[in-house]
């Protein structure tokens, strides 16, 4: 488990090198948002994903946490919810804006 978050953050850390290396434009960074909500090479892409895995944790502490009260568990489902209803929407958002923009000043 170790080592995959690792892989991940180096990962995340190129994502990040790359956003704010020179000069990048409104559709480049437009399209980086896309990828990570829909990325082309992963069906579903990064977001989605990461809801995922929050969404299986959350069913493993349903589980395993004491008296079932959802002390664990619901705050994982809600972590969830806000990463596939929110922040994926948000990004789309966010790039619509920055690829019409760029548009606008073409």
């Amino acid at each position: 488990m170790r080592a995959s978050v690792g892989i991940a953050q180096l990962a995340l850390q190129q994502i990040e090198d790359d956003l704010t290396a020179g000069d990048m434009d409104g559709h480049e960074l437009a399209a980086i948002l896309d990828e990570l909500q829909e990325d082309v090479d992963t069906p579903g892409g990064l977001l989605p994903m990461l809801a995922q895995v929050v969404s299986t944790a959350a069913r493993r502490a349903e589980h395993i946490e004491p008296d079932r009260d959802g002390d664990a568990s619901c705050p994982l489902h809600e972590a969830a919810a806000l990463i596939a209803d929110t922040i994926g929407p948000r990004l789309n958002c966010a790039a619509r804006s920055l690829n019409s923009s760029q548009g606008d000043l073409a």
